[in-house]
């Protein structure tokens, strides 16, 4: 046999082996594999839906998700899930934008934690202020939508001074905040709305009833203490302070510490109210000439 028929005969053997072994791919391994598919094609064929069912599902679920979400909405109380820790600065600089230069907070994150089923971020909040804005914040973070407690609170009264010497009757304070959220979306809702946060005016507490501290008088008012009544005009009362100034005044105006409440033209008075730190005083002051008269008489 030469070479050449050896060749061929090799170059045959080797393409029957080939044949073969795509045969026994093509109707044995692969014919499974198809049949497999071919088996699951019809299978999701039976359970596959048309488009207007699959609308009219997503329609369904829909409505229940919006009746779910309402429901969450219209309670006092939310619990939002994975909430971020940098939220409440947000929160708490929203709140005190509308304060007054005289109240200051400052906001620390201190701690994390669990409370049964739900997580915790802790803050720390100090600082000082009118009583009124202070109230204001604590009812902010105990109403907000997103639950938040105050878990202690400490309060005293402070009393400062400004440049002209008015004295400020301030509070400071020194609370811990809990702020709550959830690992899921069931105590949340899809679009949130925040309660209505103004409070009502309250009395300050920390106000003291009698006071050592009197405002100076900036504004140049009329003294009553040491002043005399001139005379008594149709315009209103002509007044005297004890350093010689005059004043022209009626019924209803401002004096130092209080005010002119009524001026008697038939007993030739004017009466005045004044506080002196809390401290009431009524004080009547008679016209000059008659006055001089009843201490002739005397």
């Amino acid at each position: 046999m030469n070479r050449k028929l050896k060749n061929t005969l090799a170059l045959l053997g080797v393409l029957l082996v080939i044949l073969i072994a795509g045969g026994i791919f093509i109707f044995g391994i692969q014919r499974s594999k198809i049949s497999d598919k071919k088996d699951k094609l019809n299978e999701l064929k039976a359970h596959a839906l048309n488009k207007e069912h699959l609308a009219k599902q997503y329609k369904d679920l829909l409505v229940k998700s919006q009746s779910l979400d309402s429901i969450l909405a219209s309670r006092e109380f939310n619990i939002p899930q994975n909430l971020s820790s940098i939220k409440f600065f947000d929160f708490i600089t929203d709140v005190t934008s509308s304060f007054s230069s005289q109240t200051h907070v400052d906001v620390e994150y201190t701690d994390h934690g669990q409370d049964k089923e739900f997580s915790y971020y802790q803050y720390k909040l100090k600082g000082s202020g009118k009583y009124s804005e202070i109230y204001q914040l604590i009812y902010a973070i105990e109403q907000s939508k997103e639950l938040k407690k105050l878990s202690s609170i400490t309060m005293n009264n402070l009393i400062s001074t400004d440049d002209d010497g008015i004295p400020y009757f301030d509070v400071n304070f020194n609370m811990l905040v809990k702020v709550y959220y959830s690992q899921n979306d069931r105590f949340a809702t899809a679009k949130l709305v925040e309660n209505d946060l103004r409070s009502k005016n309250v009395y300050d507490a920390f106000y003291p009833l009698i006071r050592n501290e009197i405002p100076p008088n900036i504004d140049n008012l009329l003294d009553v203490q040491g002043a005399k009544l001139l005379a008594l005009v149709p315009e209103g009362a002509f007044l005297a302070d004890a350093k010689g100034s005059t004043y022209l005044l009626w019924e209803g105006e401002p004096v130092y510490l209080g005010y002119l409440t009524k001026i008697d033209y038939d007993n030739k008075l004017v009466h005045f109210i004044i506080n002196k730190g809390g401290i009431i005083e009524k004080v009547d002051l008679q016209l000059q000439k008659d006055e001089d008269n009843k201490n002739k008489k005397k």
